[in-house]
């Protein structure tokens, strides 16, 4: 969904007027998780392409009708959807969309899921398969709830709920993904491990098996969501390739065609879903 910039202000309009868009009054969420609300006021058709980004990302749709995920492998209509940390060529459409989306740090989606994100398979998930029966009971709460504080409020509840006596992840793999964001990508996986006091090959299963991508392409995809956003406002590819610790402009081409599918500038035009 579109981003803004409310804080923790009640719903309002957007800059564009397009987008009721609503967080949490009080500004908090599990750790780990951004929440908001959205509606579309003109109800027209929405067409957003699903980019990569350092979050798995929880869409619950409220509206009458299914949001549908277009990906090589088919078309899905879904009423909630979970897309993973680098989820392939996928773009979702609706009418009248309504929905409250959630972005779920590594750390937070391994505790909130009940599956690795390893198990999302670089894809577009619907929701029901990884929540099964409660993810439609708080769908149904949620539709049946008037005002978007009363909804964040159930659905924050509802993941504390998960999140209690959730295993952890190991502190070894939380430091290397906090060191890879710190680092906006620009880290060295030997150096990761040398932190971690553990061997690059056992750094490399275990952050696999948490985070879902292998610390060299965690760190790809973290320099990769910097360089998207920088591109998305409008800055040129090679000022973003120098700013974003690309050797050199042809790297950044060969990143985003390899992460989005597409040129630095065909993603310049994109109209996307990057968080909420």
């Amino acid at each position: 969904m579109p981003r803004d910039d409310m804080g923790d202000a009640p719903p309002k309009r957007t800059a564009h007027h397009r987008w009721e868009v609503a967080r949490p009054r009080n500004g908090t969420s599990p750790d780990g998780v951004r929440m908001a609300g959205y509606r579309d006021r003109t109800c027209s058709r929405l067409d957003m392409q699903v980019l990569p980004q350092p979050a798995v990302i929880v869409v619950i749709g409220l509206g009458a009708d299914p949001i549908t995920v277009e990906s090589p492998s088919g078309n899905r209509p879904l009423s909630g959807l979970v897309a993973a940390l680098s989820p392939g060529p996928a773009r979702i459409r609706g009418e009248g969309v309504e929905c409250v989306e959630m972005a779920l740090s590594p750390r937070a989606a391994y505790a909130l899921l009940g599956v690795s994100p390893l198990e999302l398979d670089g894809s577009v998930t619907g929701l029901e398969d990884l929540w099964g029966r409660h993810a439609r009971l708080l769908r149904e709460q949620l539709a049946d709830t008037a005002s978007w504080q009363g909804r964040l409020a159930l659905t924050d509840g509802f993941l504390r709920r998960r999140a209690a006596g959730a295993p952890p992840m190991a502190a070894e793999v939380a430091a290397a993904w906090d060191a890879i964001v710190t680092g906006r990508g620009r880290v060295r996986v030997g150096d990761l491990a040398a932190s971690c006091g553990w061997s690059r090959k056992r750094l490399r299963a275990r952050f696999t098996a948490q985070v879902g991508l292998t610390p060299k392409r965690a760190a790809m995809l973290v320099r990769f969501d910097h360089a998207a956003r920088a591109l998305l406002a409008g800055e040129r590819a090679g000022d973003v390739a120098v700013a974003c610790g690309y050797a050199d402009q042809p790297h950044l081409h060969r990143d985003i065609q390899a992460l989005a599918g597409c040129t630095p500038g065909a993603l310049a035009g994109l109209t996307v879903s990057t968080e909420p």
